[in-house]
């Protein structure tokens, strides 16, 4: 891990410390961190399978 030295809004801190039930803020930044890339992971999984499953025409047929 690497360390940081950046400003935190207190108030946001403490509603992601309630909201995510932490204690630290290590921790509480950590977990908000993994959860944003979880859901991000999450939409792109969605969108590549409705790719997969989409009714596409053929190359030949689109590109005329």
């Amino acid at each position: 891990m690497t360390k940081h030295l950046v400003e935190i809004d207190e108030r946001a801190l403490s509603v992601a410390r309630a909201e995510l039930g932490t204690k630290t803020f290590k921790d509480t930044v950590n977990t908000a961190l993994r959860r944003v890339g979880t859901r991000r992971d999450d939409r792109v999984d969605a969108a590549l399978e409705a790719l997969a499953e989409a009714d596409l025409d053929a190359r030949e047929i689109a590109w005329r």
